[in-house]
């Protein structure tokens, strides 16, 4: 009990706009199954920049579909003050 204690009192320490996010397990394996997909069709990558150029692409696409998201936009422009403008573009919004 105690160890998952620590889990709780972590998760309490996000701010509720990305609590709403992190609890919706949705989002999460949308994420999951589009790289899945993506490493499932590739598993060989020439070289450590060509893994992240896809894993970018892979996560681009998803994020189509995340805008049907609840609660998404306060979320992402919490992202957007966290890691800044140039990580997190919110235009079209």
């Amino acid at each position: 009990m105690e160890r998952k204690l620590g889990n709780i009192v972590s998760f309490f320490q996000f701010l509720p706009e990305l609590r709403k996010i992190i609890y919706t397990t949705n989002a999460i394996e949308s994420l999951n199954a589009g790289l899945r997909k993506l490493t499932r069709n590739r598993r060989i990558f020439p070289n450590d920049d060509s893994v992240y150029k896809a894993m970018y692409l892979a996560i681009r696409h998803c994020a189509d579909k995340w805008k049907m998201i609840h609660h998404w936009k306060p979320a992402l422009q919490v992202f957007q003050i966290a890691f800044g403008e140039d990580s997190v573009p919110i235009h079209g919004l």
